[in-house]
């Protein structure tokens, strides 16, 4: 039997109940576990819609519900077998916590396509404890040494939370579609996502192109290092572009109009998803015939590339632009998020837990 020890968390008891105090068990490290006491964990937007229960066609809640995965802390223990961690090293936790590790493509890295699915780092089948993980709204967690990273030295533990998911889900395919100096990038929607995608394209080199509903977002997007910004509303701005583009990032989850970005990519250029509408949206297939175009999805990266993105995001300066809460304001954060009311991520201090 499994030996376990509690920890304190917060978490929703059902889809309409308030985030609250909790305890869950974690294991106790084995030879090639770390055990991380968490300082901050980032909120994503599809933290609300797990403890919503929102998701449940495709991934029904299982309560009580710990979210989070966005997690960085300081390693308290290892295991006799560990070798890249040490008492005492900043690191971090990102969306998932184990992966099948046999299939074609978690031997090529890519752990996020993993066949069987990964072991996701909340609300997923636990493989150790029965019932389900539990995720970084909480004070410690155990994870195996091959799924933790390392926090780059100086690097600002908070803001580089959101970067386990809001920074690898837009470096990946922006890396990926070999993205770089020379090309012209189109990034739609300025929220966590988008913020992110606006940073590393410009660093990566590229020329960066914030299309965007909202006139307010302009000063910020050129202050995050955009180039241009349009209002997908001004039509005459958005024909103007028409055809100039190498590669558009769509990081917008709610319904919209793909069909209007489409017609923005040059002879083979690239569109790809990284929001997810929940319901189906109408494709003009003629738009992709005429011009080769590509319309692609991506997830998150694999262990490797996202320790990839760390590395260069510490090499490059680059971290979330955040808002750090203690565990007292979780309810109004998820309020906050709904009206996109956040610059441009928010952050639980998970030693307000205390």
């Amino acid at each position: 039997m499994t030996q376990t020890f509690s920890s304190r968390a917060v978490g929703a008891a059902s889809a309409t109940a308030p985030l609250a105090p909790l305890s869950i068990q974690r294991r106790e490290p084995g030879p090639n576990d770390v055990q991380i006491e968490i300082h901050y964990c980032g909120i994503c937007h599809s933290d609300l819609h797990q403890v919503r229960d929102e998701w449940k066609s495709v991934m029904p809640t299982v309560y009580p519900c710990v979210p989070g995965h966005e997690i960085v802390g300081r390693v308290a223990r290892v295991g006799a077998a560990v070798t890249k961690f040490n008492v005492g090293d900043m690191a971090a936790v990102g969306c998932m916590v184990d992966s099948c590790r046999t299939c074609a493509n978690c031997k090529s890295g890519q752990e996020q396509y993993c066949v069987a699915l990964p072991t996701f780092t909340y609300n997923f089948p636990d493989k150790h404890l029965g019932g389900v993980t539990y995720g970084g709204y909480s004070e410690a967690v155990v994870v195996d040494e091959s799924f933790v990273l390392r926090v780059p030295a100086g690097m600002d533990p908070a803001r580089a939370a959101p970067l386990l998911c809001a920074g690898i889900t837009t470096y990946s395919p922006l890396r990926h579609w070999k993205v770089g100096p020379g090309h012209k990038v189109g990034v739609v929607g300025l929220g966590g996502l988008g913020h992110m995608a606006v940073k590393l394209a410009r660093a990566m080199g590229a020329h960066v192109v914030l299309f965007t509903t909202s006139e307010r977002k302009r000063a910020d997007a050129l202050q995050l290092g955009a180039h241009e910004v349009i209002l997908s509303s001004d039509s005459a701005a958005m024909t103007a572009q028409l055809g100039t583009f190498d590669f558009v990032l769509d990081t917008v989850s709610a319904p919209h109009d793909l069909n209007a970005y489409l017609e923005q990519l040059k002879l083979d250029g690239s569109m790809v998803l990284v929001g997810a509408p929940a319901e189906p949206v109408p494709l003009g297939v003629f738009s992709l015939l005429f011009k080769r175009r590509r319309l692609a999805g991506s997830a998150i990266g694999g262990i490797r590339e996202t320790q990839e993105m760390l590395d260069f995001c510490a090499k490059h300066g680059l971290a979330a632009d955040i808002e750090l809460i203690p565990a007292s304001k979780l309810d109004q954060a998820y309020a906050r998020l709904l009206k996109g009311d956040v610059k441009y991520r928010f952050v639980l201090d998970v030693k307000s837990l205390s």
